[in-house]
């Protein structure tokens, strides 16, 4: 099973073979994961030795930018933990690369926060919502993306005023929500997620 979900597609001769990896192999195959990376183990983190200060890390960014922008840069992530946050996506990126993963590698968004969804148009003049920001994109485990959106979440909570057990309520709600869309387009072709999110 695990070297069919891995062997997606062969030459044979000159043909291309494709083969189909059912729902229940797919569900098998990230239970299997899921066995090997238990959910409890996704949520420690901890200080580690050899730990590169944050500050540090940012100042290393900014080689190639424009040096005229760098301080409105750090004006605008001065103005609270979101907007630090917002700038700081090398961070958390370096942080994260120290915690557990399943190993499944996707092009990461890379910066995937509350701020960098929105709506916009498709060629077909329908309208959207999705990630719209991937100055950041990178391949990188798919729980990047998702631990960064939920801690997005949080911290925009605190910065609108609400409770730190409203913004976990948010956060669980958001990772919630993606777990079960992704459930329901684990049962799709490629094609069919494609026309469900172009066509609504």
């Amino acid at each position: 099973m695990k070297k069919r979900a891995k062997d997606i597609a062969k030459t044979k001769g000159s043909r291309l073979t494709v083969h189909i990896v059912s729902p229940d192999e797919r569900t098998a195959a990230g239970k299997a994961l899921r066995d090997k990376t238990t959910r409890q183990q996704h949520g420690k983190w901890g200080q580690f030795n050899g730990r590169l200060n944050p500050i540090e890390l940012l100042h290393r960014s900014d080689a190639g930018r424009m040096n005229k922008l760098i301080a409105i840069r750090y004006g605008r992530m001065l103005e609270s933990p979101f907007a630090f946050y917002r700038g700081a996506a090398g961070v958390m990126a370096a942080d994260l690369a120290r915690t557990p993963t399943t190993g499944l590698k996707v092009q990461a968004c890379g910066d995937c926060h509350l701020l960098n969804f929105g709506g916009f148009a498709t060629p077909e003049r329908s309208i959207i919502f999705d990630i719209n920001d991937f100055d950041e994109t990178s391949p990188a485990p798919w729980e990047w993306d998702v631990k960064r959106l939920v801690a997005s979440i949080v911290l925009a909570a605190r910065s609108n005023g609400l409770s730190d057990s409203q913004g976990r309520d948010c956060a669980v709600s958001c990772a919630r929500r993606y777990r079960e869309h992704m459930h329901e387009f684990s049962k799709m072709s490629p094609l069919q997620v494609w026309c469900r999110n172009q066509c609504q």
